[in-house]
């Protein structure tokens, strides 16, 4: 079993900036990726970022490149989202994923294990 812990969400005017923490405990070994999804109220759940474990190769959905940038500490079993530029379409709850197999790295159903998520509101 893996255990992701979301921390860093928030409230925040637009054109701001938040960092999002995941962390992650139990069997991280065979991590492959990791990701961010976002679900806003009525919304389906849709794909933010992700980043391979081993050698860090990153992904994004349009709507968010440029502003966000994913990161990740091996030593930690950490992954980061910082988040620039904020609109208030970026509202939503944000999960962090993890992805144990090789395969599509932009799809919600590959990943195998989901944090609680943590909410992001930006105001306008």
């Amino acid at each position: 079993q893996v255990q992701l812990v979301e921390s860093g969400g928030g409230l925040v005017q637009a054109g701001g900036s938040l960092r999002l923490s995941c962390a992650a405990s139990g069997r991280t070994f065979s991590n492959y990726a990791m990701g961010w999804f976002r679900q806003a109220p009525g919304k389906e759940r849709e794909f933010v970022a992700a980043i391979r474990w081993s050698g860090g190769s990153t992904y994004y959905a349009d709507s968010v490149k440029g502003r966000f940038t994913i990161s990740r500490d091996n030593a930690k079993n950490t992954e980061y989202l910082q988040m620039n530029s904020l609109k208030p379409e970026d509202t939503a709850v944000y999960y962090c994923a993890t992805k144990s197999s090789y395969g599509l790295i932009r799809i919600d159903n590959a990943y195998d294990y989901w944090g609680q998520g943590t909410q992001v509101t930006v105001s306008s």
